[in-house]
């Protein structure tokens, strides 16, 4: 069995709170940034979908996913993960302990994090995720040892801490939870358990491991767990504190950590598997394709000799070409797209064409992405804290170029018409 992986992640989030009675309305109409961890193995559980079988032309792009890489960026996503279309039933769990008791009511704990998170999947998917959380138990969930015996700590594996936090989590809930009615797992922690997010961030995800703890008849093999409030005292947290759980949550679909050991200076604030702390940010059109949020139509392969161009409409909006990808090799190639301040993007100072790097021989958390810089030691367009300054301004503008003479790629930003931009790629 691979063992869990721990990444190193950067600070800062928002929230709002909902009284108890709010949030058991939004639970009833409705139906970690942090660090992860993952264990890429097959399961009985359906992956995807991820973006449909080849139509013509699209097979050079189709970067494929590498055996033996964790979290591959390539295409498809294997067999284990959470569905990422359609209905999709979130448990969630809120639970403390004799050293650490829940602060407030568990439902206000469970209010910092929706509706805000269904939202996000909403707005990111155009619609096609609908994010439904379900609390069965409105109150805290009293694990039987105190927090500190369970010696859990940042980048601990599945063994032994985490099999006995859960063990112990099914054995307290399962008379009043059917686990198998659930397509993942949230488990919310009281905030006082463990160190502040801004001294060590423990939050962490198991994904697609069909040798997690059993209940129900069914491995609890994508689950996620929040802790600590992402809070640096900048204002933010009551606005953007809950983008921990997309990202926790982007790790159960399969998607990898974009930050690095050295932060996220390879994707910056382009997708929020590289920063969900202070403003908003959505995922990448590569994230969007592979989470089959992107339909195979709005896909361009620029995978032949010569110069095309092409006609590519922003990101956050629904509807028409959203990506261009030069492939370069079975393994990777280029994405391009337009980013502009709409949609989840809050942070977007600089519209524009951004092209970004994708290899999917790369593991998650060691820079599968990374996003070309259109105006390298600029410093960047955004003060926002908690933003990648530098990247910031990443986007190519008309009239710009990017250049990779190694591999015979250029790509020129024509010119921009209400929101339109065309891009020529001439591969030599």
């Amino acid at each position: 069995m691979q063992q869990p992986r721990h990444r190193i992640r950067s600070r800062n989030g928002r929230r709002s709170r909902l009284g108890p009675l709010a949030a058991l309305a939004a639970l009833a109409l409705a139906g970690l940034t942090t660090a992860s961890a993952t264990l890429p193995v097959s399961t009985r559980a359906s992956a995807g979908p991820v973006a449909a079988p080849d139509t013509t032309g699209l097979g050079p792009c189709r970067i494929a996913s590498v055996l033996g890489v964790q979290m591959s960026e390539g295409l498809p996503t294997p067999a284990g993960y959470t569905r990422s279309t359609g209905e999709v039933s979130a448990l969630n769990l809120m639970i403390d302990f004799s050293d650490a008791e829940g602060e407030g009511a568990a439902l206000d704990r469970l209010a910092e994090f929706f509706p805000q998170t269904s939202e996000w999947f909403r707005t990111s998917s155009y619609g096609r995720l609908a994010y439904r959380p379900h609390a069965p138990v409105g109150d805290w969930l009293r694990m039987p040892k105190p927090f500190a015996e369970y010696g859990l700590d940042r980048g601990s594996p599945y063994e032994p801490g985490y099999r006995a936090l859960v063990e112990d989590l099914v054995e307290v809930a399962d008379a009043e939870v059917d686990f198998s009615a659930y397509d993942l797992v949230n488990v919310i922690v009281t905030p006082n358990a463990g160190p502040s997010a801004l001294d060590t961030v423990l939050s962490v995800t198991f994904s697609g491991n069909d040798e997690a703890p059993h209940a129900d008849g069914v491995p609890l093999a994508n689950t996620s767990f929040v802790y600590s409030r992402q809070d640096d005292g900048s204002g933010s947290y009551e606005e953007t504190g809950y983008r921990v759980l997309p990202h926790e949550n982007g790790h159960v679909f399969g998607l990898p950590d974009l930050y690095t050991a050295q932060g996220g200076g390879a994707v910056g604030h382009w997708d929020i598997m590289s920063e969900d702390w202070g403003a908003n940010n959505d995922l990448l059109g590569w994230h969007k394709w592979k989470l089959g949020w992107l339909d195979n139509d709005q896909i361009r392969c620029a995978a032949a000799p010569g110069t095309t161009e092409y006609a590519l409409t922003p990101l956050a909006v629904s509807g028409g070409s959203k990506m261009a990808i030069v492939p370069l090799g079975e393994d990777a190639g280029y994405a391009i797209e337009v980013r502009t301040r709409e949609g989840n993007d809050d942070a977007v100072c600089e519209p524009g064409v951004l092209i970004y790097h994708v290899r999917s021989n790369v593991d998650t958390g060691q820079g599968p992405v990374t996003v070309e810089d259109s105006q390298p030691d600029s410093g960047g367009c955004t003060r926002s804290p908690n933003v990648h300054a530098e990247l910031s301004d990443a986007p190519f503008r008309p009239g710009e170029t990017f250049t990779d003479k190694k591999n015979g790629v250029r790509v020129l930003v024509v010119g921009e018409d209400e929101g339109t931009y065309r891009v020529r790629v001439t591969r030599s």
